[in-house]
């Protein structure tokens, strides 16, 4: 990478750090601190909605999961619109009118203080976690562009956002999300619009679709009803509609982003404009993903994607091996560019049976080429043990580093490092409300006075930033992100949202009859996990209805039950 580069994206890390600090400086409140004294509005709102969802999992691993699997990754966000009305007609109104700084206090308000404490504990577990995840993304960034070791990055990265988190809550995520997305939301277009000035000149923007669509990239949307398959069509708006209902009904980090709207109108326009636009962004997202791939097909792509151990592999005694490998690929690259060059003369004449030989033949070659990245996997894990094997977050990263021009680069590395600054800002300040209003005033220490709590309020966002940076250090074992992540919150997303649809909505159902029935739905969730090839949407419509459906049974039994033990 340039010097030139290297100023665009430490200047711009720089700014974000010392304008979150400098704008929020001198916080005077609990409720200056978590909720930005209520002074939020609508615009405001939805930016850092998106922003706190859209971290740099959304725009490092998401082009790299439909260069492996196609677009329809965008079938799980399907349910967003519709949650998005739906919360905004039931929960914005309620949070509201209770004034409350977490979602959870009104679990307590509507039952008992167990639920208040189950429903705090299943986000805290969650979410602390999904933390991780959201600084380990930037943090292979700064590993390949150094040659550090992404332990180091994990440090640094997470130590930077902790700075302004800790020092202006609520407002600093809010005045720098806005920065943020302005910057993310151009560099990815710029890079979008580079990957058709890189191809070849004979190979058109409609024949890379062409090879896109023709290599399975462009599947946005499946309607099979198949039980087996993790996205459809059925999955993402059944499934994906849960899921949204729960993250951003339930979950702090989203909650109090729209708590600290000015009124409820703000919040629900902001919700709103998150449901209209957060679709067509992934869907551009992905599509750029689709894109690299057809791109990739015209460019020889590296056998494997992360240069760290590429390069470790290289200086390791299987270098003869490795080489060997990749001069394989590139011969096999050769023929692969050519029958896709022949394929698309054959889509342009409309020759139906060429069409056809030359899928064949391209099939056939991804099969070898299949063969070829497995010896090489294997080769890297034996060079380097800690390696999982999956380059999949690593694949946007390296067109970005090897093919965009001065400038660019730096300018789209700074677009997703501010993408997981804002996101990982917004959980550390959501983990902090939560422990602060749930757990340390509710249940250590009652009565102290504001400044106290705005003290602990700081040192809990210091130490969720901790937490986070030490998780960050085995996120590398876990496959793609963006899959990882929206997994991790479906195995408590169901679950917390059927106690708060028992609340919403059932009336007659007690606190005890819910606080059993989530813990049993809970458990079968984690058993379904472990045990079954249930795809993980459907966790998130298992886990509600159970908790909605066994609350309602067992109520009469459980009342009946506490009757009795108070009359004896």
């Amino acid at each position: 990478m340039s010097n030139f580069d290297w100023i665009i994206l430490c200047s711009f890390i720089l700014f974000v750090v010392v304008y979150g600090v400098w704008k929020t400086r001198g916080s005077k409140n609990v409720n200056d601190y978590l909720l930005a004294s209520k002074s939020t509005p609508w615009y405001t709102v939805a930016l850092s909605i998106m922003a706190t969802q859209a971290s740099a999992i959304t725009f490092l691993s998401t082009p790299g999961q439909a260069y492996v699997d196609g677009m329809r990754f965008v079938q799980f966000y399907l349910g967003l619109p519709i949650a998005m009305i739906i919360l905004s007609i039931t929960a914005v109104p309620i949070y509201h009118k209770l004034n409350v700084y977490t979602a959870y206090e009104y679990l307590e308000t509507r039952f008992d203080l167990k639920n208040r404490t189950l429903g705090a504990f299943l986000f805290l577990t969650q979410r602390g976690l999904a933390a991780g995840f959201t600084i380990f993304a930037p943090s292979i960034i700064l590993s390949v562009l150094l040659g550090w070791d992404v332990y180091v990055t994990n440090l640094i990265i997470g130590t930077l956002v902790v700075i302004y988190t800790a020092s202006g809550g609520t407002r600093a995520v809010n005045k720098t999300h806005l920065q943020q997305m302005v910057i993310i939301m151009f560099g990815m277009t710029a890079a979008f619009f580079m990957i058709y000035k890189l191809l070849p000149e004979d190979i058109s923007v409609v024949d890379a679709a062409y090879v896109a669509g023709k290599m399975g990239k462009l599947n946005a949307i499946d309607f099979s009803f198949n039980l087996s398959d993790r996205y459809t069509f059925w999955s993402g708006i059944i499934g994906g509609t849960f899921l949204m209902l729960s993250y951003f009904g339930t979950d702090q980090s989203q909650v109090q982003r729209y708590l600290s709207g000015s009124s409820i109108s703000q919040s629900r326009i902001g919700l709103i404009m998150n449901g209209i636009v957060k679709v067509p962004m992934q869907f551009f997202i992905l599509f750029i993903g689709a894109m690299v791939f057809a791109f990739y097909q015209f460019a020889t792509p590296p056998v494997y994607f992360n240069p760290v151990e590429e390069q470790a592999v290289k200086e390791s005694v299987y270098a003869d091996a490795y080489n060997s490998l990749e001069n394989e690929h590139k011969e096999l690259f050769k023929e692969r560019n050519e029958s896709l060059r022949a394929m698309l003369n054959a889509i342009e004449n409309n020759d139906e049976n060429k069409i056809a030989a030359y899928e064949k033949i391209l099939d056939a070659s991804k099969e070898k080429q299949n063969e070829i990245r497995e010896a090489a996997v294997g080769l890297i894990k034996k060079a380097e043990p800690k390696s999982d094997g999956n380059d999949t977050n690593y694949i946007f990263l390296n067109f970005v580093v090897t093919f965009l021009p001065v400038g660019l680069v730096g300018l789209v590395l700074a677009a997703i490092l501010s993408a997981s600054m804002s996101s990982t800002a917004a959980e550390l300040n959501a983990l902090a409300s939560t422990t602060v209003i749930d757990v340390y005033k509710r249940l250590i220490k009652k009565d102290a006075s504001d400044a106290h709590y705005l003290k602990v309020s700081k040192l809990a966002t210091v130490f969720w930033g901790g937490y986070a940076i030490f998780f960050a250090m085995f996120a590398n074992r876990l496959g793609s992100l963006i899959e990882a992540v929206n997994i991790l919150g479906s195995l408590v997303y169901g679950t917390i949202l059927g106690i708060f649809l028992v609340a919403f909505y059932i009336k007659k159902v007690g606190g005890n009859a819910t606080f059993i029935s989530a813990v049993i739905a809970e458990i079968v969730v984690i058993l379904l996990f472990a045990f079954s090839n249930v795809p993980f949407l459907w966790f998130n419509v298992i886990g509600c209805l159970l908790v909605v459906l066994i609350s309602y049974l067992i109520n009469p039994f459980v009342k009946e039950k506490i009757k009795q033990e108070i009359r004896s």
